[in-house]
């Protein structure tokens, strides 16, 4: 049975598409800009079609992007850093988890009004049943870490100290100057749902550019690019 085309119904070709949702997602700009830079290339859609299509493909183009990255992701299981931090929805206080591995993949983003070993709980089994269990899971002095995974049976393998969750707080930087271009969110779905599509997109196009040569950066950029076009294909 052939998948149906999910572009199927949209006057707009499949690239525009992916290029705002692109834009957009992996961008700190605004809806207003990505259909600037659009009008710029000689594409004329309103922002209010980019926020339509990012609402509809970013979750679909999220989706696949894991899907092939789990996959090849055995080593995800060496090392998990894990960290949260504050949002602000309508001025009340949330806490977005954030599981990231050794190499820098955001593994898991979570939601939850608390930070308490009930949200841990619920934090560290959602990761580990689609990633497995880490040999090692570095956390800060929150005792909710250590409450959550004593009950799994997993609390030999927490380590914690000053400077070893710097992998997990960095992992932040790029979602909050997401978040500023964005106006901060009103809802905790849409946070949960932005913050899982970003992280995606981020993994997708990280390519630790201090570590590699010029020539061998180009060319995994354009494989990254390659495979984006590639996404949802009929």
């Amino acid at each position: 049975m052939t998948k149906p085309d999910p572009f199927s119904y949209f006057k707009t070709s499949r690239e525009i598409i992916r290029l705002a949702v692109m834009l957009y997602v992996r961008l700190p700009l605004f809806l207003r800009n990505v259909e600037d830079l659009l009008h710029e290339r000689g594409i004329d859609v309103s922002h209010e079609a980019v926020r339509y299509w990012w609402h509809r493909f970013g979750p679909m183009f999220a989706a696949e992007i894991r899907k092939r990255r789990i996959t090849g992701m055995k080593s995800s299981k060496w090392r998990w850093h894990l960290d949260e931090v504050f949002v602000k929805i309508n001025g009340e206080r949330h806490y977005l988890w954030r599981a990231v591995d050794h190499e820098g993949e955001v593994l898991e983003s979570f939601v939850t009004k608390t930070r308490d070993k009930k949200a841990a709980l619920k934090f560290l089994k959602k990761a580990m049943r689609k990633y497995g269990r880490p040999e090692v899971i570095v956390t800060d002095l929150l005792r909710s870490y250590g409450a959550a995974l004593k009950e799994i049976g997993a609390a030999d393998r927490q380590e914690t100290g000053r400077w070893l969750n710097n992998r997990a707080e960095n992992s932040h930087l790029p979602f909050r100057r997401r978040e500023r271009a964005m106006l901060r969110f009103r809802r905790m779905r849409s946070l949960q749902k932005f913050a899982a599509v970003h992280a995606s997109v981020y993994n997708h196009f990280n390519q630790e550019r201090s570590l590699s040569t010029r020539p061998n950066f180009k060319l995994n950029r354009a494989a990254a690019l390659a495979e984006w076009r590639g996404l949802c294909a009929a």
